[in-house]
């Protein structure tokens, strides 16, 4: 038996008290059943475990039977990886993190850490008064500071100029 999520295929669902170790490098769903369908109120990656008590022991193992309703409504299902890297199981996590937004992943949505640094742009060490745009007589920001020289750019039209300093 399998159920595809997106554009994955997940084995199972199996209900949840069926499952035995191990589990390896896998991505999993805890499944609530409600009639003739399932609802996904959590995903998780697991890179190893061999604890028979791996998902009673879950810290949001409480979520997911109050949201079921019992342990007994409780299913899981598994994307085996055998081959992948972390970030690959993290890529598929986080498509059907973001597309199914699931109950119990509420307080853990993965916060990326960004491939950029935010720099301050260098004022000019003068006070000096404010620049006007000759376009649109709107104000003109320092964007770069030079060795002799400092380039403006306009905040509303685009337009830039060059000041010599002082």
């Amino acid at each position: 038996m399998s159920i595809q999520i997106l554009q994955y295929e997940f084995l199972g669902p199996i209900p949840l008290d069926e499952w035995g170790p191990p589990m390896e490098k896998l991505v999993y769903l805890i499944l609530s059943k409600d009639q003739d369908k399932f609802n996904i109120l959590y995903i998780g990656d697991c890179e190893m475990t061999d604890d028979k008590s791996f998902f009673v022991q879950h810290e949001n193992f409480k979520c997911w039977v109050e949201k079921s309703g019992s342990e007994k409504s409780l299913y899981l299902a598994i994307l085996p990886m055998f081959e992948s890297s972390k970030d690959h199981r993290l890529s598929v996590y986080n498509k059907i993190l973001s597309r199914y937004k699931p109950p119990c992943n509420s307080e853990n949505d993965p916060k990326p850490e960004p491939t950029y640094s935010v720099r301050t742009s260098e004022e000019p060490k003068e006070n000096s008064q404010k620049i006007l745009c000759l376009c649109c007589g709107s104000e003109m920001k320092a964007e770069q500071i030079l060795e002799k020289s400092t380039v403006y750019r306009c905040t509303s039209c685009g337009l830039s100029d060059t000041k010599l300093n002082s």
